[in-house]
């Protein structure tokens, strides 16, 4: 199942770019996330950062372990976690429009194995909802960030 949002930013794509690689800070700024515990911090650049985030789900928290695997500077980064049978893969990515800066986002949730399968399809169809409103929250909070401090700024 994958689900995709974007926003556009009235701000530079540096600013853009520093709010959404602050992992470290991500629960100052986006609302949905509860706690962020670092794990593992590269020598450098984004690549093999790991964290455990937690989140407020259907009510509850909700703990994964999450870890760049590819990033290009001022361009994108992609993240991987795995539980309960599945492999989350997501991709945050920047590009330039008209308008600003867009903000674009995208969830694979993949099942491994028949059990996983099975359940993603009903569980697909009411939690593609709610992930596409969180994965949209998450990217109007980043830009109310970049947006606050552009206007403070100025």
């Amino acid at each position: 199942m994958i689900v995709e949002a974007q926003v556009t930013i009235k701000g530079s794509r540096a600013a853009v770019w520093a709010a959404m690689t602050d992992i470290e800070n991500a629960s100052e700024t986006i609302s949905g996330i509860e706690k962020i515990e670092i794990l593992e911090k590269p020598a450098s650049g984004l690549v093999g950062l790991k964290w455990r985030e937690t989140r407020m789900l259907f009510g509850k928290p909700a703990t994964a372990e999450k870890w760049i695997t590819d990033a290009a500077g001022n361009e994108f980064y992609k993240t991987r976690a795995e539980s309960d049978g599945f492999v989350f893969l997501s991709t945050t990515s920047i590009s330039e429009s008209s308008g600003g800066i867009t903000l674009s986002s995208s969830h694979d949730s993949q099942p491994q194995g028949i059990v996983a399968g099975l359940l993603s399809i009903p569980m697909g169809l009411l939690f593609k909802g709610v992930a596409k409103r969180a994965l949209l929250q998450d990217l109007n909070d980043i830009k109310s960030a970049v947006e606050q401090e552009s206007s403070a700024a100025a």
